[in-house]
């Protein structure tokens, strides 16, 4: 039988994340976000919109209940969030990206 682990081995054993979803929206988010704010020394202004526009592209082909389950987890995490920078690419990215059409 093998040892319980105990309470330090245990958190450690934890997933960072419910689901890989989650993590994998996390990672988006992180590396979209850091595309967005790349200045035109840091990456080419011209792939960096080919890489934004492809995720849009990407996002928007989603079945409705992907986007619905992505839409799900952006709120979480905006929820979540504790740097107000990236609340608010957070709280834009839904229409950003075009989940969710521009409101005037």
């Amino acid at each position: 039988m093998p040892p319980t682990p105990n309470r330090r081995e245990a958190v450690l054993m934890m997933p960072a994340y419910p689901s890989l979803t989650h993590a994998l929206a996390q990672a988006l988010v992180d590396v979209l976000r850091c595309v967005e704010s790349c200045e035109d020394e840091q990456m080419d202004p011209d792939d960096a919109v080919k890489v934004l526009e492809g995720v849009a592209h990407l996002v928007t082909r989603l079945s409705s209940e992907q986007q619905g389950e992505f839409l799900d987890l952006l709120g979480t995490m905006t929820e979540a969030g504790t740097d107000p920078a990236r609340r608010e690419f957070l709280e834009g990215f839904p229409e950003g990206f075009g989940l969710v059409e521009e409101s005037d």
